[in-house]
């Protein structure tokens, strides 16, 4: 029995514990309930009485040997795990490279969480759409003058004339024609006109129009949620004015200006010194319009607007050329990092 206790003292002694696991197996291999140590303690009963006492001597040596051999491996992997998880808070921290929000999706975001607090909902569509959709139901007939206003990106498809839609009025025919009134929707995307670009025009930019039918929807509605939009996006100071225009599925119809606040209205180089910005164009829905839907206008009432988020963008941030919205210049890009 004296050869198994030397060779075990000597196993242990070389015995290596690099981690947990290893930690683990060398308790229940020595110090466990079925372990080495407890065989031995075991087989002392056996052995001759004259011996009892000195192979008794060794057994305890020998399981204080191996506790103390298992104490300081646990102590050094603590030691270590600690070392390894340890912060220095006095390093310089590293800068992290976060994205930004496109000034664009900013903007049309607010629009949308404005309009949706009075009850507007959000409608999306098709960004290719046929000519009743586009067109037609929009008070637009085939000789109809007001065609000419809006240059059109025409497509053939399966041999019948599509186009890019000009405007998002055409989500508005959608949800008129698959919807019972009350109605009341904004209708945020983008649309694409055949223009030359410029630093105050492009082939495609984005819109939100609106849309509120129900029974006795005056002017007087329209005038004052637009007057509230105004002061939730450019501030409580914020009046507006309205002119009369011409639209083919409104009448009356007007466009809108805000006050500038860039310089409180008092005229300053960005409202041309008039005090005064534009920044949609609204009006009654035509009946005509509300009959193409099969919405009865002698029943019903309402009232549309839109506004170009590009134009938005500009007054907010101050950004004059169209250009930068789309050419992903990472510079230009960087200084929206606030906003998120």
């Amino acid at each position: 029995m004296k050869e198994d206790i030397v060779k075990y003292s000597n196993k242990i002694n070389d015995c290596i514990i690099s981690n947990g696991e290893e930690l683990e197996s060398f308790r229940i291999t020595y110090l466990g309930s079925k372990g080495i140590l407890k065989n031995l303690f075991g087989e002392l009963k056996s052995v001759p009485g004259e011996e009892k006492k000195e192979i008794g001597l060794l057994l305890n040596n020998l399981r204080v040997q191996a506790e103390e051999k298992f104490t300081i491996a646990k102590e050094n992997l603590q030691t270590i795990s600690v070392s390894a998880t340890h912060i220095d808070h006095t390093r310089p921290g590293d800068q992290e490279n976060i994205g930004a929000h496109h000034p664009i999706s900013l903007v049309r975001k607010e629009i949308i969480d404005i309009f949706s607090r009075i009850g507007f909902s959000v409608s999306e569509g098709p960004e290719i759409e046929d000519d009743w959709h586009n067109f037609t139901a929009l008070n637009f007939p085939p000789e109809h003058p007001a065609r000419d206003m809006q240059d059109t990106f025409f497509i053939q498809k399966q041999d019948k004339e599509m186009a890019l839609r000009t405007h998002t009025s055409s989500v508005q025919v959608r949800v008129m024609e698959n919807s019972e009134p009350p109605i009341r929707t904004i209708s945020p995307g983008r649309v694409f006109r055949n223009e030359a670009i410029s630093a105050r025009a492009h082939c495609f930019f984005h819109q939100v129009e609106g849309l509120y039918i129900d029974k006795d929807v005056s002017f007087a509605d329209l005038k004052q949620t637009l007057l509230y939009f105004a002061k939730e996006m450019f501030g409580d100071k914020s009046q507006i004015r309205m002119r009369p225009s011409y639209f083919p599925f409104t009448e009356p119809s007007a466009e809108v200006d805000v006050s500038c606040s860039i310089c409180n209205a008092q005229g300053c180089n960005v409202c041309k010194y008039s005090g005064w910005l534009e920044i949609l164009g609204c009006g009654m829905v035509d009946p005509n319009v509300l009959k193409n839907c099969g919405i009865d206008p002698t029943v019903y009432s309402g009232f549309a607007f839109g506004m170009g988020i590009e134009r938005i963008t500009q007054l907010k941030y101050k950004v004059n050329d169209l250009r930068l919205y789309s050419e992903n210049d990472v510079r230009f890009l960087r200084q929206f990092k606030a906003e998120i």
